[in-house]
């Protein structure tokens, strides 16, 4: 496989082929996100994608699942994209289900017939980042998309019934914005009652605008409490008709996975738990924290 640069995923694609099918992100301009700054964005060429998978193809029928990177791979044009999805399917027989990261206006620009076609060829599953539901913070992390926009884009991918996935970030609002930036991620999160959610926390990547933003004291980063705790409202605020709600990512302080909505009270009462006890032995250590 021909990878350009660093390659990221989604953690429930660890047993994934990655197919590098963009390379880079298209907006690339978020505060907090370091993953594609040395990348200058372009899509591949179908002959290069098509390389790579006949290099894929005599381990074809023992791979079940491949996830099109990088940044936002559906801002591939539809027939491209199609194209892309027959060629997998005709050349790896095992495979079940096809994964890929796309922003809000990308989803957009595809009617709900096209998001069906491409499920049709095996796309399974969207991840869609939100990051916050509170626009404020959303403005400041110079997010691509608006409130709107992005509940929107999550209820086009239910209605196509491909499998939504979105993230958020724990500690992203900084102290100042830390539980108007939970209490509205849950509220938002309940209005695109996706299949997963991703809860991360902020990890800090060196040469970032957020990097500058903190050591300027311009944002100040809650503690790994403060985290936990706007965890329990996030939850707190959240309905969902039937979501895996995880917060078990590397970088998390508390690692949790929850059937939603049956195990949210339960969830709750855990973390509880441990922020009254303040037993720093009940927290993931931070030398195993990580992107």
């Amino acid at each position: 496989m021909k990878y350009e640069g660093v390659i990221f995923r989604p953690p429930s694609e660890a047993q994934s082929l990655i197919l590098q099918v963009t390379v880079g992100c298209s907006y690339n301009r978020c505060t907090f996100c370091g993953a594609y700054r040395e990348k200058t964005f372009r899509i591949k060429s179908l002959e290069e994608v098509k390389e790579d998978i006949d290099e894929a193809s005599p381990y074809g029928s023992q791979i079940q699942r491949v996830f099109l990177a990088d940044g936002d791979a559906l801002v591939i044009p539809q027939q491209d994209l199609l194209r892309i999805l027959e060629y997998l399917k005709k050349r790896l027989s095992g495979l079940k289900r096809v994964g890929i990261y796309a922003n809000a206006k990308d989803v957009l620009k595809k009617e709900v017939g096209e998001l069906k076609a491409l499920k049709e060829l095996g796309l399974g599953i969207i991840y869609l980042g939100l990051e916050s539901g509170n626009r404020e913070v959303l403005r400041r992390v110079k997010k691509n998309a608006t409130i709107e926009q992005l509940i929107q884009a999550a209820k086009r991918v239910k209605d196509s019934g491909i499998l939504l996935s979105v993230t958020v970030i724990l500690g992203i609002g900084g102290v100042e914005q830390s539980q108007a930036h939970a209490m509205d991620t849950g509220k938002v999160l309940s209005e695109m009652d996706p299949d997963f959610v991703g809860a991360l926390s902020l990890m800090v990547v060196p040469g970032t605008p957020i990097e500058r933003e903190i050591e300027a004291g311009q944002l100040v980063l809650p503690t790994p409490y403060g985290l936990i705790e706007e965890l329990e409202i996030m939850i707190q605020h959240s309905d969902f008709t039937r979501c895996f709600f995880a917060s078990n990512h590397a970088s998390n302080y508390l690692p949790l996975r929850i059937r939603m909505p049956e195990q949210k009270e339960e969830a709750l009462r855990r973390i509880r738990e441990v922020l009254r006890r303040r037993d720093p032995t009940l927290l993931r250590p931070e030398y195993l924290r990580a992107l």
